[in-house]
């Protein structure tokens, strides 16, 4: 909202500043505006990456000055206009949008920037460096800024990089560990580097089981003694009096793990021994023999806070807890002067076992299907004490097309069954060690779904699928998913005479409802850059495979009958490869340019002509080229008849689209959006039937484009959004009569979540 606003008052800033407004006559006589400040450097030698420095020092500078805009600076201006007597509505207003209080040469101390500079500089080498500063004062303009001068020395250099050690181990791991440094001879002195070399050492140690040890027990000592020239040596040393505990590393004593822990309840009854850890609970909630692989804490290992954080990761990624919580405690009975003692408790306390939720939803599409549309969940978690998860998803809709045309009246039921059962382990014939994969365990996970979608005057179709596979997260961004085994039957039912005749007409079409059998394996990458959130530079990659009818074709046999058929079905053959790319620009802490690139392609082969009816690319709709109606859009330049309508979804077996956007605030929980699409499906070989509709070398002007701007309401990651658009460029008209901007008949797509 503040930024919208902020646009507004600059538009309305710049109008009255046109008008003629000076704010040199609002300066109280005594003082000068301050309009900042400029450093030149000098040295007697080359400076490495001399542009990084300067901007360094530059950011030392204080105050910044008021800001300006062409020239002008609106926001002094309406903070001197809302001071008077009576300011008016609008000049209070513009100031509480945009105003900004006068920054005087009174507020400026050149002085303490000089030390602030010479600070810096001592920082990064550059000793006994010379800073002068200069007030240029313009008392006609009622204006001061400030020159510095800095004259930079050659910097001290580094020859050598040293520890002063003695017998305890810790040195020994501190001096194993600096041939790992990033400290090397011929750098300039840098204090930041020694910080983060601090910090470095500290990290290896913990990982070495120094649970006690904080970066700030080590100091860096320089010599300059021994050189006449600008060179020094560096020391790095323990500080004295460094507490005992803290340079001893520790071992774990004993592991307890308490799978099902309340606050305040006794956690210390039922105990079970299992893989040399202890699990405590009064009856078993989660199996010890399953709960173990995610636990990468042992006894007689050494502390480590990498294997600690990763243990709550693996723990979290199980589904069936909300809290994870890893303590550890000093059992000082059992320490000694050169080893500590740890007990590691880890409480995790369960999500609710069962769950259930509703989903009411009044749909309008872009095709002009409207109705209601109503999802029942369950949830049952840790279902066999394993951490296994079952969602029962159930769902109806109902649609009917609105609006004129011999098309309204007509409705769609759609009613869909799916079941999900996840074990949080990898159901595999070959065994693997739990460190295998380090950051996340893969989870197995089947599914079996039953559909039905009855359109009036047209058909039914029921379909039945079952899949499984697995899926793991690599890391923080990178998710696979493999599923060997991806079963489908399709059954095309209850046809008209009326489709039966478009079915007729269009024997691509046909084929891709006659193969009722699919049966193959996907395979997907999922890199996902947009959930960090801080990042001004964000990436998103998904890449999916899909392969399916080999092995059927393999055992079927090649009969003599064409199309070959397994169990009496008619299978699909092909391969199917799409790849979604993606790139967010944060312009500001609320907005940013989003950009997505699709591609995919699917090569119908063997026992295939065309790719089955649910496996082939559409275009158009709230998630694609929103300026066309619901899968409206090609193949290529492909038009349909009048009297089809909403009859025929136009399909391909390629897929292109670009779409740009710019997201900004409005208000709160309310952003706006302006955007451009471009987009198209295309057919290849002997799926190319339709007049029109086949690939080319000239598919860039066989694009669909459109252009429009949406508004979202975006409340903790639940966004509702309306976007209206309209099309640039239409393939489906007469080449000449393409490029038209039809703002008259503009396209309303309503849809929850982002488009990309």
């Amino acid at each position: 909202m503040k930024l919208y606003l902020k646009y507004i008052a600059y538009l309305c800033a710049a109008f009255f500043l046109l008008q003629a407004c000076n704010v040199k006559k609002f300066v109280p006589e005594d003082e000068l505006l301050y309009t900042g400040a400029k450093i030149t450097m000098e040295s007697d030698t080359s400076i490495k990456r001399r542009a990084r420095l300067k901007a360094e020092l530059e950011s030392v500078l204080r105050p910044e000055p008021n800001s300006s805009f062409l020239g002008m600076q609106p926001g002094l201006y309406f903070h001197y206009k809302a001071q008077r007597e009576k300011p008016g509505f609008i000049n209070k207003f513009l100031n509480k949008q945009i105003g900004e209080e006068p920054v005087y040469a009174s507020d400026v101390d050149p002085l303490r920037t000089e030390d602030l500079l010479k600070n810096r500089l001592e920082n990064r080498g550059f000793f006994y460096s010379t800073v002068v500063s200069t007030e240029n004062r313009k008392e006609k303009k009622k204006e001061m800024d400030v020159a510095y001068n800095i004259e930079v020395p050659t910097p001290y250099l580094l020859e050598n990089y040293k520890l002063d050690s003695d017998s305890l181990k810790i040195f020994k791991e501190i001096g194993n560990n600096l041939e790992n440094s990033p400290i090397e001879k011929g750098m300039r002195f840098d204090l930041a580097a020694l910080k983060l070399e601090r910090e470095r050492i500290d990290a290896n140690l913990k990982s070495k089981g120094y649970y006690n040890f904080n970066p700030g027990f080590l100091i860096f000592e320089a010599d300059t003694n021994q050189y006449e020239h600008k060179n020094f040596d560096l020391f790095l040393r323990l500080k004295k009096d460094v507490p005992t505990e803290s340079i001893i590393p520790y071992k774990l004593k004993s592991v307890n793990i308490y799978p099902k822990y309340e606050v305040g309840t006794d956690s210390t009854t039922a105990k079970t021994r299992y893989a040399e850890k202890n699990f405590f609970q009064k009856e078993i909630f989660f199996k010890p023999k399953h709960l173990d692989p995610y636990i990468l804490l042992e006894e007689g290992q050494y502390y480590n806070p990498e294997n600690s954080r990763n243990t709550a990761r693996r723990l979290g990624d199980i589904g069936a807890y909300k809290f994870v919580n890893i303590n550890y405690t000093e059992i000082d009975s059992l320490s000694t002067d050169s080893l500590g003692v740890l007990e590691t408790n880890i409480y995790l306390s369960p999500l609710n076992k069962r769950s259930l939720r509703a989903e009411i939803q009044a749909v309008t599409k872009s095709n002009g299907f409207t109705g209601p549309s109503l999802a029942l969940g369950y949830t049952n978690r840790n279902l066999f004490k394993g951490g296994e998860i079952l969602n029962v998803t159930g769902d109806f809709g109902y649609e009917v097309q609105t609006g004129g045309g011999t098309q309204a009246g007509l409705n769609s039921i759609q009613l869909g069954l799916q079941g999900d059962l996840i074990f949080p382990r990898l159901l595999f014939p070959i065994n693997f060690d739990k460190n295998w994969f380090s950051y996340s365990i893969p989870k197995t996970k089947t599914s079996l779904g039953f559909d039905y979608l009855t359109r009036s005057k047209l058909f039914s179709l029921g379909s039945v699928s079952a899949r499984f596979g697995y899926l793991w997260n690599a890391n923080r961004f990178v998710t696979h998913e493999f599923y060997p085994i991806s079963l489908n039957y399709v059954n095309l039912g209850n046809t008209t005479q009326e489709f039966q005749n478009i079915l007729d007409d269009n024997p691509f079409l046909e084929r891709s409802f006659n193969q009722e059998f699919i049966a193959g394996l996907t395979y997907s990458f999922l890199y996902n850059g947009l959930i960090d959130g801080n990042s001004r530079h964000q990436f998103f990659i998904n890449s999916t495979l899909d392969v399916a009818g080999n092995l059927i074709d393999a055992i079927s046999g090649h009969g003599e009958e064409n199309p070959q058929t397994f169990l009496n079905l008619e299978y699909a053959q092909y391969a199917k490869a799409d790849i979604d790319l993606r790139y967010h620009l944060k312009t500001g802490s609320d907005s940013k340019i989003a950009t997505r690139l699709f591609a995919g392609y699917g090569l119908p082969y063997g026992n295939s002509d065309v790719l089955p009816f649910t496996k082939q690319y559409f275009a158009g709709g709230p998630y694609s080229v929103r300026a066309f109606n619901t899968r409206s859009l090609g193949p290529g330049t492909y038009t349909p008849p009048d009297e089809e309508g909403a009859f025929f979804d136009q399909a391909g077996n390629i897929r292109l689209e670009a779409n740009l956007e710019y997201r900004f605030p409005l208000f709160p929980y309310l952003y706006g959006a302006v955007f451009a699409d471009a987009g198209n499906v295309w057919n290849t070989g002997e799926n190319s039937t339709l007049v029109g509709g086949e690939f080319s070398k000239d598919f860039m002007n066989e694009l669909g484009i459109g252009t429009g701007f949406g508004l979202r309401v975006d409340i903790q990651s639940f966004v509702i959004r309306v976007d209206l658009a309209a099309p640039l460029h239409d393939p489906s008209l007469r080449e000449g009569e393409r490029w038209e901007f039809d703002y008259a008949n503009p396209v309303l797509n309503f849809a929850i979540g982002y488009p990309f």
